[in-house]
């Protein structure tokens, strides 16, 4: 086995682009359950909101990629007023109905044919991402060496304008954690009656809980399709939004900088599990072949099942996460 490669390989995911979309996603469902206990199980719709904000604004519209940009924040924004004001005083589980259900919602009529003249259908909406890459210093077919590592320039320049804006994102965040509005979210999130006795009015911190999570997700779809050059309905599955939970109560809810370390060590590990099963010596092979096939398929699906066990054991001995606290966990039903 070439552990040199597996490590290489491991190493280069900790800061890949996956990571980096990922943590971002993360850090807007922090907002929402981390500090707020907002049960939100649509992320990927305001993904998906932020993707076709800009897609739909260059392909449909015909307008520039910045104008686009303003919209992947409006589309977001209007999509947490309409999932919020019905929900959001209610218990915390119809919102999570409702989130899960709009997110679905979106990506079934992006790809419906009625849609494909604003969406593209199934087929999707590409070349809108050339202002982006018109920018970029670096020659985007060009290969650049960092120590071990070699990036394209295309992604070498999409990774620097992510990673910066998830860094920012998180100290904005940060900030505003250690405001009296911050405190006011916390202080809904473990007992919102008495944040009520205090004179907040909690469903409005609430809704602006919701859009600036919303909107922080909205900005990690835009750098997806962005990296992609493409925006296809079908990438913003359900899946998705379970991933970035997961992300999440692996570093912690509630803690700042945990989406971005719990990130980090999913894709690390998913890297890991998957190449080291790829290199497997032969002996190992014919073993584990009396109990599966190592096919390119299964090694896909192997990868997750390994890598889930050991969630099973983060939860099941550290629930609360690597830098949570139980606390955190907790959440106020009403």
């Amino acid at each position: 086995m070439d552990w040199g490669f597996i490590i290489e390989r491991t190493f280069s995911a900790m800061i890949g682009p996956e990571v980096m979309i990922y943590a971002l996603a993360a850090v807007g469902l922090n907002v929402h359950f981390g500090y707020t206990g907002l049960m939100n199980f649509g992320q990927v719709g305001f993904m998906a909101a932020g993707a076709y904000g800009v897609g739909v604004t260059v392909f449909w519209l015909n307008w520039s990629f910045w104008i686009g940009l303003v919209f992947v924040f409006v589309y977001a924004a209007v999509l947490a007023l309409l999932l919020g004001i019905p929900t959001l005083r209610l218990r915390a589980d119809y919102l999570g109905l409702v989130t899960i259900a709009a997110s679905e919602t979106i990506r079934l009529l992006a790809r419906s044919r009625v849609m494909k003249p604003v969406t593209g259908g199934v087929e999707g909406i590409d070349k809108f991402a050339e202002p982006f890459y018109n920018l970029s210093p670096f020659e985007l077919g060009k290969f650049y060496s960092f120590g071990p590592f070699k990036y394209l320039g295309r992604d070498v320049w999409v990774l620097m304008v992510g990673w910066t804006l998830l860094i920012l994102v998180t100290l904005m965040v940060q900030q505003l954690m250690r405001s009296p509005w911050g405190r006011t979210l916390r202080a809904i999130r473990e007992d919102e009656d008495a944040a009520r006795a205090l004179g907040k009015n909690a469903y409005f911190f609430k809704m602006q809980s919701l859009m600036l999570g919303g909107m922080i997700g909205a900005l990690a779809g835009l750098i997806q399709v962005i990296q992609k050059s493409s925006v296809q309905a079908d990438t913003f599955n359900p899946v998705i939004t379970f991933t970035i939970w997961t992300i999440l109560i692996i570093g912690g809810p509630g803690r700042v900088w945990s989406p971005i370390i719990g990130s980090s060590i999913y894709w690390s590990l998913i890297v890991f599990v998957e190449n080291t099963l790829r290199q497997l010596p032969a002996g190992a092979r014919d073993t584990l072949r009396d109990t599966v096939e190592l096919s390119d398929f299964n090694i896909g699906m192997l990868r997750f099942m390994l890598v889930g066990g050991g969630l099973l054991l983060l939860a099941r001995f550290r629930p609360q996460g690597i830098f949570g606290s139980r606390e955190e966990m907790a959440l106020d039903r009403r």
